[in-house]
């Protein structure tokens, strides 16, 4: 039940992102001007897309409450996979034999992941000094990423931002797994919860950073760069925060390692791609600025054809 619970908000995740990437294009302001933010909200698109990330939310919160965290994140990764062909039909994303072998790597690899590693949950009530550890060393890496992801353009800067919203992401998946252990306590102790503020800031610190990741019209690098610093993160936070750990019935998790490794390798082959040719449904509206061929840096990613990085 865990896994299909993940599996299915994996599933929403997808398509919300390629929905919400659909709306951030056509919004006419730039990456750079936060007014986008704004315009999106009036995006029937852009809003659908939210609605099923929503969705995606509530079936992962059901499957946190059941599971690990460990467990639960991996499979939520797998919405990069289930996002390429959506993202192939809805903004013109291109899948060549880079992105493909980039799928298959991480399904492969969260499989052996999963299966070697037999992830197991850990205590229910963590100590106050592992989340303040946990809060403090989270909000120096977003700030970090974000800064760096500002001075960047193109593919580099949807991976800055999308490594950014990823350890917002799998904070937010952390406290989480907490809140719904409260939930069924009434309204009074939900306010009065600290696990419901922390929630919401690391839910709209991710919202913001993954929309201007998506506003760069790339959607393999923005989506790799946050499912793997998100599920990287989240096997941090797990084994930090609540105890989790890997077992095995050989003895060894060299195993389970590996197939994490494939996994993330499978996503830095997908962060390699770049943007789709501009197209009547994806390009941006407003001034287009010149191509820019000779560097890595391009001003603005959707000029230019999806290669193989």
């Amino acid at each position: 039940m865990v896994i299909l619970l993940a599996l299915l908000g994996a599933c929403a995740f997808a398509l919300g992102s390629v929905l919400q990437q659909k709306g951030t294009l056509e919004a006419p302001a730039g990456g750079d001007d936060p007014r986008f933010l704004l315009q999106i909200l009036t995006r029937p698109v852009w809003l659908a897309g939210g609605a099923l990330q929503a969705t995606g939310w509530v079936l992962q919160a059901a499957a946190l409450d059941r599971g690990s965290l460990v467990v639960v994140q991996s499979v939520t990764a797998t919405s990069l996979v289930i996002a390429l062909p959506l993202g192939a039909h809805f903004t013109d994303q291109e899948i060549n034999r880079r992105v493909v072998g980039g799928a298959v790597a991480i399904i492969l690899g969260i499989v052996l992941f999963l299966s070697a590693g037999s992830p197991q949950t850990g205590s229910s009530s963590p100590e106050a000094s592992a989340w303040v550890s946990a809060g403090i060393v989270g909000a120096v890496v977003i700030a970090l990423l974000a800064m760096s992801g500002r001075r960047r353009s193109g593919a580099p800067r949807a991976i800055l931002f999308g490594s950014a919203a990823g350890v917002g992401f799998a904070l937010q998946a952390t406290v989480t797994k907490e809140f719904t252990t409260i939930i069924g306590n009434g309204i009074g102790a939900l306010v009065s919860s600290w696990e419901v503020y922390v929630l919401i800031a690391s839910a709209i610190v991710g919202f913001v950073l993954q929309q201007s990741a998506l506003k760069t019209g790339v959607l393999a690098p923005a989506m790799a760069s946050s499912n793997a610093v998100t599920l990287f993160a989240s096997i941090i936070f797990g084994i930090t925060v609540f105890g989790e750990r890997l077992t095995s019935d050989g003895g060894s998790i060299a195993p389970a390692v590996i197939g994490l490794a494939v996994a993330l390798f499978g996503i830095v082959l997908l962060a390699g791609s770049t943007s789709p040719r501009p197209s009547g449904s994806t390009a941006v509206a407003g001034p287009t600025r010149p191509q820019v061929t000779g560097g890595n840096f391009g001003d603005v990613a959707a000029d230019r054809p999806l290669g193989d990085g």
